[in-house]
């Protein structure tokens, strides 16, 4: 099973402040014993909302709204994909996590795409694996491979 991993956005990380070196070091020694282990899919920082902007759809037309957003609790200041066996080796993991006192970080499990298509006749479950699901995973895979060839 997949979990995404939520690091909380700070005062710090919404003014644009990198995490110093020891951190980043820190952060990378951990991100190592992940993939060691196979569980790291995916690992990013986000850039501050300032530079984001929201998308809310009312009455069938969409609204932009641009960043900065107020509440810096409910933002994301960078994600981790872990592929796990459950939640509580993904709560295992995130203990050991080398985040900063005061961080907050949440775990989120991911439906896969098949979790969709649960009640689907046994043909359209084929069709959707076909049309969706096997794209996706190639294009995810092709996208993996050149990003390792950089």
């Amino acid at each position: 099973m997949r979990f995404l991993v939520l690091g909380k956005a700070t005062k710090d990380s919404e003014a644009g402040v990198l995490p110093d070196q020891k951190d980043v070091l820190e952060m990378g020694k951990f991100n190592e014993e992940l993939v060691k282990a196979g569980v790291l899919l995916a690992a990013e920082g986000l850039h501050p909302s300032s530079k984001g902007v929201r998308v809310r759809y009312s009455g069938g037309k969409p609204t932009v709204i641009d960043g900065p957003f107020a509440e810096t609790k409910e933002l994301v200041a960078g994600f981790m994909i872990w592929q796990v066996r459950s939640k509580e080796e993904a709560i295992e993991w995130v203990k050991r996590a080398p985040f900063a006192n005061g961080n907050e970080v949440e775990l989120r499990p991911i439906f896969e795409m098949e979790d969709f298509c649960a009640d689907f006749t046994p043909e359209a479950r084929e069709q959707y694996r076909d049309r969706v699901l096997r794209p996706a995973e190639e294009l995810m895979h092709a996208q993996a491979a050149e990003k390792t060839k950089r």
